[in-house]
């Protein structure tokens, strides 16, 4: 990077970080059942000061870090997330809904005495509205049985708050990676791309081969016990 495409220090935030083996797209729910100390030392701190946190994608390491487990190292884009709601059952267990907001790119992290990660972040550009062209409205048509499926599943919060973007590349893009039964590399790829319409016409390529139906659980389905 040149100096002149350095970001200046007023368009860095601090944000921290929660390290998934999973891709959070914009738009995306995502329940977290949370019983490790930095965790809910994080979602304490994020209800008093009314912020949300950032969520990265392993590429080392686990979850929930234990003793003699791989030093934690994830990806360099993430997604900010803000929390829409927030259940207490037992003490010592905290369940949060929390939904993508937007892409940011990692300036600088730094590791806290409790292994919290923290991060220095700059804000993506939001991906342009794009109408889906009409050679890809079958993508739409195919998408809207599981999006009526999974929204009729009770939650705590909508998988996805209506109206749904279904003419919107960006959107429709989003809900198909989202959902689709796809090497986490591969997700990263194409949540990295900045092109919706790029990203809805490889998806477009890839939907006869991975139907969906045949993924595991993905973000917004249920919540997994990681941390």
């Amino acid at each position: 990077m040149s100096e002149s495409d350095a970001p200046s220090p007023q368009d860095l935030t601090e944000l921290p970080l929660f390290p998934l083996g999973t891709v959070l797209f914009p738009g995306a729910l995502l329940p977290l059942q949370l019983f490790e100390l930095r965790y809910l030392q994080m979602i304490g701190e994020c209800e008093r000061q009314g912020t949300g946190f950032g969520v990265v994608t392993l590429t080392q390491g686990r979850e929930v870090h234990r003793p003699g487990d791989a030093a934690e190292q994830f990806e360099p884009i993430g997604t900010r997330v803000q929390i829409e709601h927030i259940e207490r059952p037992q003490p010592g267990v905290v369940m949060v809904w929390c939904r993508g907001i937007g892409r940011f790119q990692i300036r600088g992290t730094q590791q806290r005495s409790d292994g919290l990660w923290r991060a220095r972040v700059q804000d993506l550009p939001d991906e342009p509205g794009m109408p889906v062209p009409e050679h890809l409205n079958y993508l739409a048509l195919q998408i809207q049985p599981a999006l009526d499926t999974l929204s009729a599943q009770d939650s705590a919060v909508p998988h996805w708050p209506k109206p749904w973007l279904l003419n919107d590349c960006a959107w429709l893009s989003h809900r198909w990676c989202e959902l689709l039964p796809l090497p986490l590399a591969m997700k990263y790829r194409l949540f990295t791309l900045n092109e919706p319409l790029m990203r809805l016409e490889l998806v477009g390529d890839m939907v006869d081969l991975a139907p969906l139906g045949t993924s595991e659980p993905g973000p917004g389905q249920k919540p997994p016990a990681n941390s």
